[in-house]
């Protein structure tokens, strides 16, 4: 069963569309331009393309199998 995560390596700001392209298995650029035209819609597009990115990136988990640097790093100490 697929999961859907943010994407660590594939990320502009939080990873949202990297993940969703990832999960679908679309092109990220074609994601990341559908998701900006459909922010750009002139009466609720900004507002809720916005914070819906925003949402995203906080309720979307980050995968699984990332290991952050800063973390091995503490470890050397």
């Amino acid at each position: 069963m697929k999961k859907l995560y943010r994407s660590v390596n594939d990320k502009k700001i939080f990873g949202v569309c990297g993940g969703l392209a990832k999960y679908f298995n679309i092109d990220t650029t074609i994601l990341r331009l559908a998701w900006v035209i459909l922010s750009l819609i002139p009466v609720v597009g900004p507002f809720l393309g916005i914070l819906t990115y925003i949402i995203c990136g906080i309720v979307i988990p980050v995968e699984p199998d990332y290991i952050d640097i800063t973390d091995i790093e503490d470890m050397d100490e």
